[in-house]
Order: C-alpha cells, then sequence, then structure tokens
C-alpha cells in the first residue's frame, strides 16, 4: 500500500527541516489533535491518537534530501518518508510517503486513517514553517 502526502512549500532552509526531523522529539509538535500519549526515546517514538493504537516508529536514515521513520513494531511492516528539495537557500520543498505490507482486510481498515494522519502532519509543518 502506497500513499502520497501534498507537496507544500516551506520558507525555511533544508538544514533546519532535517534539524527538526532528526530529533523524535519534535514530532510531538507535529503529531495531530487527539494525541493522547507521546514517549520519544533517542532513536524514536511512542504515540497514540483518540480511537487508534499506540503506534511506535524508529528513526531511520535522515539527510538532506529524505527523513524515513520505519515501524518499531515486527507484526507492521511500514515506512514514512518525508522527501525534501531545497528550492532555495530559503525554501525547501517537502512531501510524505508511506509505503506499508498489509493484507486487503488490513489495508482496508487504515487507509483512510493514515492519509488523514499524514494530512495533518503536512498541515502542521506547513502551519509552523510556510
Amino acid at each position: 500500500m502506497n500513499l502520497e502526502g501534498r507537496k507544500i512549500l516551506l520558507n525555511k532552509p533544508v538544514s533546519e527541516i532535517v534539524d527538526l526531523l532528526k530529533d523524535p522529539e519534535n514530532y510531538k509538535q507535529l503529531m495531530p489533535e487527539g494525541l493522547q500519549k507521546f514517549d520519544a526515546t533517542a532513536d524514536g517514538f511512542k504515540f497514540s491518537l483518540k480511537g487508534m493504537p499506540e503506534i511506535a516508529l524508529k528513526l531511520g536514515e535522515v539527510s538532506e534530501q529524505k527523513a524515513v521513520l520505519r515501524s518499531a513494531s515486527s507484526s507492521m511492516d511500514f515506512e514514512l518518508t518525508t522527501k525534501m528539495n531545497a528550492v532555495s537557500d530559503t525554501q525547501t520543498e517537502v512531501q510524505m510517503f508511506f509505503e506499508g505490507k498489509f493484507n486487503p482486510f488490513i489495508k482496508m481498515m487504515v487507509e483512510k486513517p493514515l492519509q488523514n494522519f499524514m494530512n495533518a502532519l503536512t498541515d502542521k509543518i506547513e502551519t509552523m514553517y510556510a
């Protein structure tokens, strides 16, 4: 299952976006409304939103091109990648992508909530840095 967020243009250099996304604690400020729990660790974080199970993510590769979050659970195989493109010294284009391997039943249940989650993250980062 592949999902794609909308592209946004942020009025920040790519280095500032990388700094934001490489620190697990910073993801708390990007979470959508309904956040019930958030615990950051050195290499990732756990969170739960109202009406959703707890999700644990590990920080993967973080570079000036992308920041990757991977599922910390062996039972769920997915990645949330934020791709970054420096448009100028002061502007960065950002887009989120979700890639997961789910059976058709799970896919049907999680596709819309995941798309909404990505949209909410995109809206938050756009509000903070646009």
